[in-house]
């Protein structure tokens, strides 16, 4: 597991956002989140640190040698206008996207993150320990999209699929995504015994301790007491609920933004 230290400037904050499927479900809806996202980035710019995109940024990604997926030109003007002004930008796959290459760190100087990360959060009032992942594949089922992540991943498999034209390639992978699409205002809470991620994170917290698990991946903003000292939060998403997760230097919390009260499910 990678892990990185950030040491936070006082009165500086770190953002965290997921699944925003940039380009679902068509061109209309896409863009008008594409327009929010853009206002919550500037909202945040004056005591933003870094910003952390855990996966699913984009519905669908591919990096040919020469080209890429058109479209989302003003989030990546913004994310460059975010670099320029000293914040760091962190950029998570997930099973969406997970073709992400190394097009946003050439290009805007974003660090990639393929796997979950272990991330120590230093203020100056206390260190927290934070393991962040977009969550697809964790836990203890899930067994049928682990065996195409495998097979997605493997490099013979993303050679054959680059030799397709990419008008023919990509409208493939978008009626692929499209499929497997679902809509996060249906999507309900299991219990914690049966919600996957919170069971890989009480699992975790048996060989170590963390203060906080940051996930996305279930399109449910979540905020669960896993014990005392350790919790666990789900960004939800941006195509129904627009969440993001602030660290102050104290502590992490869930947000909503523009739309008012976020529902989260807690363990209250």
């Amino acid at each position: 597991m990678q892990a990185l230290q950030v040491n936070i400037n006082q009165n500086k904050k770190l953002y965290f956002i997921s699944d925003m499927h940039l380009g679902a479900p068509d061109y209309a809806k896409s863009l008008a989140r594409e327009q929010k996202l853009i206002r919550f980035l500037q909202s945040i710019e004056q005591d933003a640190q870094a910003v952390f995109l855990v996966g699913d940024t984009f519905d669908f990604w591919f990096e040919y040698q020469h080209v890429v997926p058109k479209y989302f030109v003003r989030f990546f003007a913004k994310l460059i206008d975010l670099k320029e002004k000293g914040i760091e930008v962190y950029v998570f796959t997930g099973n969406h996207d997970l073709w992400l290459n190394d097009y946003l760190q050439k290009e805007i100087g974003a660090t990639i993150y393929h796997q979950k990360v272990e991330l120590q959060l230093v203020s100056t009032n206390c260190t927290k320990n934070v393991l962040v992942a977009h969550g697809d594949g964790l836990g203890p089922k899930d067994r049928k999209y682990k065996i195409l992540k495998k097979i997605f991943t493997n490099p013979i498999c993303q050679w054959l699929f680059r030799w397709l034209h990419p008008d023919i390639g990509i409208k493939i992978a978008q009626a692929w995504s499209r499929h497997s699409f679902t809509d996060p205002s249906i999507e309900v809470f299991h219990g914690e015994d049966k919600e996957w991620l919170i069971q890989y994170c009480k699992r975790k917290l048996k060989e170590k301790h963390y203060d906080y698990f940051v996930m996305g991946h279930r399109h449910l903003p979540m905020e669960i007491k896993l014990n005392e000292k350790s919790t666990y939060l789900n960004l939800g998403d941006w195509i129904v609920n627009s969440n993001y997760a602030v660290f102050d230097g104290n502590e992490m919390k869930l947000h909503k933004f523009e739309n008012g009260q976020v529902s989260i499910v807690n363990s209250d």
